[in-house]
């Protein structure tokens, strides 16, 4: 049987990555910042691993960033609507790039999208109340 049991993102500057995934709230190893692979737990047995390009290109000599986009985007799901609106905030006010500022999507979510360091989208959402 198989399942998922990871997600990896391979980025740029690890320092910065950690601090950004930190303030969501996932709990990196202390020292992780310096390291050229970190790894935390998201919940529910699953886990987000960040590598360096470099680690990346020491098993993968031709790997190249993404160019004109992204393709994954980890969705971070919010205590509440009204959290939607303070996460972004915080993480804009941090000097994040807001790409999507928050709205209540016609699919029934208050729902918003910010950049990490790398320019990976990470969507922030909540369900909205029963109307």
């Amino acid at each position: 049987m198989v399942r998922c049991d990871a997600v990896g993102l391979v980025v740029a500057d690890m320092a910065a990555s950690v601090a950004f995934y930190r303030r969501l709230g996932l709990v990196f190893p202390e020292g992780a910042e310096a390291q050229p692979h970190a790894e935390a737990e998201v919940g529910g047995g699953l886990r987000l691993l960040l590598d360096t390009e470099e680690t990346v290109r020491s098993f993968h000599a031709g790997w190249r960033p993404p160019a004109g986009g992204y393709r994954t985007a980890p969705a971070f799901r919010c205590a509440s609507p009204a959290d939607v609106d303070v996460v972004y905030r915080d993480l804009v006010d941090a000097g994040y790039h807001g790409e999507l500022e928050p709205w209540d999507a016609f699919w029934g979510q208050r729902y918003a999208v910010v950049h990490d360091p790398d320019g990976t989208g990470v969507d922030l959402y909540a369900p909205l109340a029963a109307q």
